[in-house]
């Protein structure tokens, strides 16, 4: 009876070690497959509730990363096997410094403490070591199992890829070969790849309709490739390598069917991932066997290149706020050559923005102010009506004529109306309707006896001013996307025409103000006040307006 109890208890000893794995974490008979003993219970097959983060993307032998595993949304676990894997080869590499009292280190490939797990079941949310980078390995890849409980585990828990200091791809591996070797596009043409506003992508052919791509540039969120039939957005095949929802960079595969967010796509035959981030550029490396299909069917080796940058959102990409660059011409993506983009921005774009900046903070700020402050500045008439009166009606004119040119060329531009229609265009939709109803409503304007006549004032005015204010936040807006420079300098530029000409409205009000009561009055002066400060700002308005005109003439 005795030895068939002390039978029936070793069993259930040793089935219960197979089967609930080991609590206390010594687990190195996992080493190789990275499984836990848990029966018959498999790896999940959805998304890990758990992330691998690591206090650096690249290393030179010796350096120290921190790595941390830990739960998304609160999530926990109970244990867990870390290991920092190469890329090339997937032999372990490296060690751990053991600085959490909840993990312990593990001697796998006769090599103590190059792997890590857990010294107790209790629920943890995050467990954080120290990698101590080896001399002689390129890539790596740090690699977990997360178990929550008996049931239920993720393996390949993935952290992105930390590129070594004798691999990496940098300006000097991405530029080699270039136009001997592969394909590349670089913009702005000639860039250096140290220059932070250099975007870089190459395509090396290897066979058997596979492709190496490269991808480097900076950005906050992503950057992506295109391959497209025409210059349009549309039917267009898409690489992304950007930011996804844990912070990481990741390569995704997309297909855009008009000029809304493209459609993500299984990745495919797309494998040898490489990316890191430093400093603000996103890079991304990687070999794809998938036929590029630019019309939802494989095309041939001939496509215009777009290369973009934008942000992105929870790992959602964003609209590019400038325009992608673009190829001059159709590229055969196998061939041996290097080149740069085109103008980011289409002529008959930056014709339009010229149109309206020129519009509203220049003919149109200046008929404005002829009306409301030097009416009695210039005492003459010509064609039997007050000077300031014709050429008040003369700006006016020529501004509504502008922001119609304007109008029609970002149609023909955009070949209508464009489905993500954003701020820019509906607020400019705005501008142009009443600026058209403006000098309609001015025609039927009362005579000065009439009764009815401030109405007409008050509604003329209140209208201008509403123009106004709508027609500067549509070009402030239209800087944003013309822009793509770190430092903003066009969208800095127009705060300051802004804020230069408030400060003469405010100068040519308090003039106005102190004659009215009488303060001061020269009648023996040639030159009126509010002239000289009419001059003063023509000048500034022509040094703020040619400045904009060149960016937007270089965007």
């Amino acid at each position: 009876m005795e030895d068939w109890v002390y039978c029936l208890s070793l069993f259930c000893a040793v089935f219960s070690a197979r089967v609930l794995g080991f609590p206390g974490g010594n687990i190195s008979e996992a080493c190789g497959s990275m499984l836990p003993s848990h029966g018959n219970f498999v790896s999940q097959t959805t998304a890990a509730p758990y992330r691998i983060s690591i206090s650096s993307t690249s290393f030179d032998p010796g350096n120290k990363i921190i790595v941390t595993l830990e739960g998304i949304d609160s999530s926990t676990f109970k244990g867990f096997l870390l290991q920092a894997r190469a890329v090339s080869g997937d032999g372990i590499v490296g060690t751990f410094q053991i600085i959490d009292p909840n993990t312990q280190g593990l001697l796998c490939n006769q090599v103590q403490n190059s792997s890590m797990s857990h010294t107790n079941s209790n629920s943890k949310q995050n467990v954080t070591a120290i990698w101590v980078a080896p001399s002689g390995t390129g890539n790596v890849q740090f690699r977990a199992t997360v178990v929550q409980n008996v049931s239920v585990f993720w393996a390949d828990v993935r952290s992105q890829t930390l590129v070594s200091s004798s691999s990496s791809v940098d300006s000097t591996s991405g530029r080699e070969g270039c136009g001997t070797q592969k394909f590349c596009f670089i913009s702005p043409t000639g860039c250096n790849l140290d220059d932070p506003n250099c975007y870089f992508m190459s395509s090396e052919s290897l066979g058997d309709d596979a492709f190496k791509f490269e991808m480097s540039g900076l950005s906050d969120g992503y950057i992506a490739i295109g391959f497209s039939d025409d210059t349009q957005m549309g039917n267009d095949d898409i690489y992304i390598c950007g930011k996804n929802a844990t912070g990481q960079i990741e390569v995704q595969r997309a297909f855009s069917t008009g000029r809304t967010s493209p459609d993500i796509l299984p990745l495919g035959n797309v494998q040898t991932i490489m990316t890191s981030f430093n400093n603000g550029i996103i890079n991304c490396s990687f070999i794809s066997s998938n036929p590029i299909s630019t019309q939802l069917k494989a095309a041939s080796n001939l496509y215009f290149i777009f290369l973009a940058q934008g942000p992105s959102s929870a790992g959602q990409i964003q609209k590019h706020p400038t325009t992608p660059f673009i190829t001059p011409q159709k590229v055969n993506i196998s061939s041996y050559e290097a080149v740069g983009s085109t103008s980011s921005t289409p002529s008959i774009i930056k014709a339009h923005g010229a149109l309206m900046l020129i519009a509203w903070m220049t003919t149109g700020s200046i008929g404005m102010i002829f009306a409301r402050y030097l009416k009695n500045a210039i005492g003459k008439t010509l064609l039997g009506k007050d000077i300031w009166f014709q050429i008040h009606l003369s700006l006016m004119v020529i501004t509504v004529a502008e922001t119609i040119t304007a109008f029609v060329l970002a149609f023909v531009a955009v070949m209508g109306w464009a489905d993500d229609a954003e701020a820019h265009a509906v607020i400019g939709c705005i501008v142009m309707i009443l600026s058209f109803f403006q000098p309609v409503i001015a025609f039927f304007r009362p005579s000065p006896q009439s009764k009815r006549r401030f109405i007409f004032n008050w509604f003329h005015a209140l209208n201008a001013f509403v123009i106004k204010v709508l027609a500067v936040a549509v070009i402030f807006l239209g800087l944003q996307m013309l822009d793509p420079s770190p430092s903003r300098w066009m969208v800095k530029t127009m705060g300051g025409f802004v804020g230069w000409e408030a400060l003469v409205y405010i100068m040519l009000h308090v003039n106005a103000w102190l004659k009215k009561k009488e303060k001061y009055e020269d009648s023996h002066r040639k030159i009126k006040n509010e002239m000289i400060l009419f001059l003063i700002y023509i000048c500034g308005n022509l040094a703020f307006l040619i400045a904009l005109l060149v960016g937007i003439g270089k965007s």
